[in-house]
């Protein structure tokens, strides 16, 4: 049974299914009866809506309705809430944003949904929808980041001055300005942490209908977790008890936190499905997704740092301006604040930090946790201003870092963000990490690109993130007469695999084989309560409440097996799926057990447990980047990028590093590839398609080699340390400090993200330029 246990390096049991077209997502579900939905969506960024005249469309062919917000108010429907509450640092509030499912009055953003028609035929429905004649008084908008908060700037919301949300601020802002007034270097930068787009491969999809038995509301949906989006619906927005709401997801072709939100289409679906009795069915194409999906980052950052004559860091001031959108999603205020602010501290000991954070309003989509979700972020500035700070002081970017490094002797370390870290080996990731990139046969290559007239540089990033904490996971087991398992937990696979992970801690805990385990998620009826997906929390959390119903398990077999060998209950261990009498080879199987437990009936054993983690894990690592430039072209070659990661125990390596290339990957597409475009007069969305919204390509990603120092956390019962977004994380800054240094000759001493060919030729040329006129 070792071979499926903890630590083995199993295939993923679910690929079978989905690589050969078996998996079930959100629309390939079809229930009798069905009809289609389509959204009617505001051209304009910023307008108010005088009028609908929707009696066209309701008069075209297969029509069943066309509802606006006055139809949801009828039935008395509340706004999609934000589920995080705020203060600003003067203790008042944070500004709230009602957001309907439909618009009410007015339109806050491209994309904004106004009306909904409902036909026979999804072609029906598009065509209706065009009929529905909306008139709008347009608004200016406002749409940068930075510029929401310039005095005169049009107000998305009335009721919030200057646009602005939340005024919040964390850490010591006294220590840091002392800390400032003695330091022998101090060391400014300002940065932009680029607006992306989600885009998992299997766009948002719902189906909404109500239970022909039951009479309750079944809603089908790509999610990250069903419990959260009954909750929501029940309690929020419907009105009614949360046992009337049935919410189940099948398979999910990826996530990133995205999908983790209630949207507006989700309600109206649901809604719609009310008042005329049939299924109606919503699916996004990709241009519609681009236009009412939460997006991801965008924040406007100035970072300084202070350090002393031998650059050891004395404080860390941090201000960001970040972009919410026109609505407040699910958790929007939580992201640039508390989520990532913390990590700030990164892996150094650095005596004073503080963080300023204000939230704006724009007129975009709303913008919530993106992989990563506030640390990509916080390590992006961590990570880029000491790269700046070792280049203006003229010391090495690692021999920088090694000086201030958290030792592991430190362990547990209390930041000065209230975070304490239990475990971690910095150092020895970095040096593994040097050793791994030949960093010290870098100069050699450096000199070999630069006679082919390319230019070559190598950047380090490190980084350290909160994960895995949080709240409870449950996880039921049952064990059936024939001995297989059936498991039942709150978690949603995305595409990370957890099924084969799952399968894995049973086959350690249990000694089944994989092929007896059936994992189920994803439906309210099936499984009682969960937290969801997010925060790469699955596994750890998750995982931890399987070990603990599989420990019951064993412990209430063990009477019965000891009845069945005649032996006192003391004298019996469990071990690769049998009881045995210690010392003796008489055994007799679970298999064996849980027949003669199940009697006359199915079930044989059924444990549930709860587990709570009593603080967040802290996975670490290194990545090291080396890129290559043309500067005729601008033109990037990623040429070798190493990553050491210390995930604690590992389930699964070959899962574990799955995620750490997707997340790389991802990271590259921030750094070099993507960015969402407004136009800033009319606010139009000019980045609305894969024709102008770039993602990395298998020729833009090289070999990603990736190496495991694995210290064990101690917060997590399975001694585990979330692995699903590190990659996400430590790419961004890696790729863009290795262009600097790429650059760096030519005088260039900053960045932005992303870094596109035609952005690079500009400031290749602006620079050769400006040393031509000296």
């Amino acid at each position: 049974m070792q071979k499926f246990g903890i630590g083995q390096p199993v295939p993923r049991t679910e690929d079978a299914r989905l690589l050969t077209g078996r998996g079930r997502y959100t629309d390939d579900v079809s229930l009798p009866g069905q009809t289609y939905a389509v959204f009617v969506r505001s051209p304009h960024a910023h307008a108010d809506i005088r009028g609908i005249d929707a009696d066209a469309a309701r008069e075209a062919p297969g029509v069943l309705a066309v509802f606006t917000v006055a139809d949801l108010d009828a039935d008395g429907l509340g706004p999609i809430p934000c589920q995080f509450a705020l203060k600003s640092r003067d203790g008042s509030p944070y500004k709230t944003t009602p957001r309907p499912a439909l618009a009410r009055g007015r339109v806050r953003h491209v994309g904004d949904p106004v009306a909904v028609v409902v036909a026979e035929t999804l072609n029906q429905a598009r065509d209706a929808a065009e009929l529905v004649m909306v008139d709008y008084d347009d608004l200016p908008s406002v749409t940068g980041t930075a510029e929401a908060l310039e005095p005169g700037k049009p107000l998305v919301w009335d009721d919030a001055p200057d646009n602005l949300c939340f005024d919040w601020e964390a850490g010591d802002e006294a220590a840091v300005k002392a800390a400032f007034a003695k330091a022998d270097h101090v060391v400014t930068l300002d940065l932009i942490n680029n607006r992306v787009v989600a885009n998992p491969m299997e766009g948002r999809a719902c189906l909404g209908a109500v239970e022909a038995d039951s009479g309750r509301l079944l809603l089908y949906v790509s999610s990250q977790g069903v419990h959260g989006m009954q909750k929501q619906l029940a309690k929020e927005i419907f009105h009614l008890p949360e046992k009337d709401f049935h919410v189940v997801t099948t398979d999910v072709g990826g996530g990133f936190g995205m999908k983790l939100f209630m949207y507006p289409e989700y309600v109206v679906t649901l809604f719609a499905a009310r008042r005329l009795n049939r299924p109606v069915k919503w699916t996004a194409d990709r241009m519609e997704g681009f236009v009412s999906d939460d997006h991801g980052r965008d924040h406007v950052t100035r970072s300084e740092l202070a350090l002393d004559k031998d650059g050891r860091f004395l404080a860390l001031r941090v201000s960001t301006i970040a972009n919410l959108g026109a609505y407040l999603s699910n958790y929007g205020p939580f992201i640039p604040t508390e989520a990532g602010t913390a990590m700030l501290v990164g892996s150094y000991r650095t005596p004073a930090l503080y963080a300023h954070v204000r939230g704006v309003f724009t007129n975009t989509q709303p913008v919530d946790a993106y992989r990563g979700a506030g640390r990509p972020e916080a390590a992006y500035v961590v990570e880029r201003t000491i790269d700046h700070a070792a280049r203006t002081i003229g010391m090495d970017p690692a021999e920088l870092r090694r000086r201030n490094f958290i030792p592991p002797d430190a362990m547990p370390y209390a930041t000065p963000l209230g975070q304490t870290y239990d475990s971690g080996d910095f150092r020895q990731n970095l040096e593994d990490a040097l050793v791994m990139a030949d960093v010290a046969g870098f100069p050699a290559r450096r000199a070999e690109a630069k006679a082919r007239g390319k230019l070559r540089g190598h950047g380090i990033s490190t980084y350290i993130e909160a994960c895995s904490g949080g709240g409870p996971e449950q996880a039921t087991v049952e064990i059936l007469k024939d001995g297989r398992a059936i498991l039942m937990i709150g978690t949603q696979s995305n595409g990370q695999g957890h099924e084969t992970a799952y399968k894995q801690i049973l086959a350690d805990r249990l000694g089944l084989s994989p092929d007896d385990v059936e994992v189920v998620q994803g439906d309210t009826d099936r499984v009682s309560w969960g937290s969801g997906t997010g925060g790469s929390r699955s596994v750890p959390v998750g995982g931890a409440a399987l070990a603990e119903s599989a420990k019951r398990i064993v412990e209430k077999g063990t009477e019965l097996a000891a009845e069945m060998l005649e032996a006192a209950a003391v004298d019996v261990e469990f071990k690769d799926g049998a009881y045995a009498i210690v010392g003796t080879d008489r055994s007799v199987s679970l298999k064996q057990v849980a027949e003669k437990a199940a009697g006359m009936g199915t079930v044989a054993f059924s444990e549930r447990a709860r587990w709570t983690p009593p603080a967040s894990t802290f996975p670490n690592g290194c990545h090291v980047c080396e890129v290559e430039v043309d500067p005729d072209t601008g033109m990037v070659e990623i040429v070798r990028y190493s990553v050491v990661d210390d995930f604690g125990v590992v389930i699964n390596p070959l899962l574990v590093k799955g995620q750490v290339h997707g997340g790389v990957v991802q990271g590259i597409g921030q750094a070099l590839h993507e960015r969402v475009v407004f136009d800033p007069d009319s606010g139009q969305l000019l980045s609305g398609s894969f024709t102008d919204y770039g993602l990395p390509r298998a020729g833009d990603v090289p070999f990603i080699e990736v190496k495991l120092n694995c210290v064990p956390s101690i917060t997590n019962a399975l001694g585990m340390k979330g692995a699903g977004e590190a990659g996400a994380i430590g790419a961004p800054p890696a790729v863009i400090n290795a262009l600097v240094d790429a650059l760096s000759d030519l005088g260039v001493s900053t960045v932005d993200m992303p870094a596109t060919p035609a952005y690079l030729w500009e400031l290749i040329q602006r620079h050769r330029t400006r040393a031509a006129a000296e």
